[in-house]
């Protein structure tokens, strides 16, 4: 048997084993995601009530300032902690920075297209290293709502039947798979429940480091601010470990994923960390976010 869980039922916990997610409320104050917000505002250069100076669709900001989770937003650590075996299998602190992705008008241009195979941009999180089916580097993704997402309002686009997918293809690959490797159309066509994951400022869902997602449309003309911090473990995944009440959520939904009880993996690659491009573009973007800081005070 599992051990017990120390804010997450029983009823999430199998929700997160079979749809690879689960959503926690009221994680933190709507003030203190309002001022997020509001300082974004500041960091863009964009005036929130005139549309006509946001002038981008969608922008990827750099991160200034982080926050340590346990303290900030204690029931997301504690269900941290859950889905990934105890605090001492996580890599500390685990923070939240203020690299908000802000969705303001992506593709208002043209009629709603809800979520499916066809929607263009669906991967798998993790730009910055070597994929193996037991990479440390990802224990579990986030989504950290620091505004309301309404309905086709920018929400993430989940594909929540796809860790069995990614999970197949990464042990037919124990050499490693680079973030430029993944045939992600092949992958998603194999993918049939789709969820658009809305909701509240102060919510945050944690998905399985396995679930392919995509950003969407926002055709309601708000802004839709979230951050997607990944947790690190401070060792791979194991799917072998002698008691199987040891197993994580996480793991026990890869094992779920390939049929199997247990699994003997040893990659054959090296592990490596990749710089992606976007570093060097975010370093830009934070020297002139700290300069309009600089200028409003």
């Amino acid at each position: 048997m599992p051990k017990a869980y120390r804010v997450l039922t029983d009823e999430q916990v199998e929700e997160f084993l079979t749809r690879g997610y689960t959503v926690l409320h009221d994680c933190f104050p709507r003030e203190a995601a309002k001022a997020k917000a509001d300082e974004a505002f500041v960091r863009l250069g964009y005036d929130p009530a005139d549309p006509s100076t946001w002038k981008e669709a969608v922008i990827h900001m750099p991160t200034h300032q982080r926050r340590d989770v346990r303290e900030f937003a204690p029931k997301v650590w504690d269900a941290v902690c859950d889905l990934l075996g105890g605090e001492e299998r996580i890599k500390t602190p685990y923070t939240w920075g203020d690299g908000l992705i802000v969705n303001l008008r992506e593709g208002a241009d043209r009629p709603w297209d809800p979520p499916s195979p066809q929607v263009k941009g669906w991967h798998k999180d993790g730009d910055f290293f070597r994929h193996f089916l037991d990479s440390p580097e990802q224990g579990l993704l986030t989504l950290v709502l620091w505004t309301d997402v309404l309905p086709q309002g920018g929400a993430t686009f989940v594909a929540a039947d796809s860790v069995p997918v990614v999970a197949r293809f990464l042990a037919a690959h124990p050499e490693g798979v680079l973030p430029k490797d993944f045939p992600r159309q092949e992958l998603i066509e194999q993918c049939h429940d789709f969820v658009e994951a809305t909701g509240k400022a102060g919510d945050v869902y944690l998905l399985h480091p396995y679930v392919l997602h995509a950003k969407s449309q926002n055709l309601l003309g708000l802004p839709r601010m979230i951050t997607n911090p990944p947790v690190h473990l401070l060792e791979p995944m194991d799917f072998n470990r002698p008691d199987p009440a040891d197993f994580s959520p996480v793991e026990r939904a890869v094992l779920r994923g390939l049929g199997v009880e247990r699994l003997d993996f040893r990659p054959t690659g090296e592990r490596e960390r990749v710089v992606p491009e976007r570093v060097a573009r975010q370093q830009r973007m934070l020297e002139e976010e700290k300069a309009r800081l600089a200028a409003a005070q």
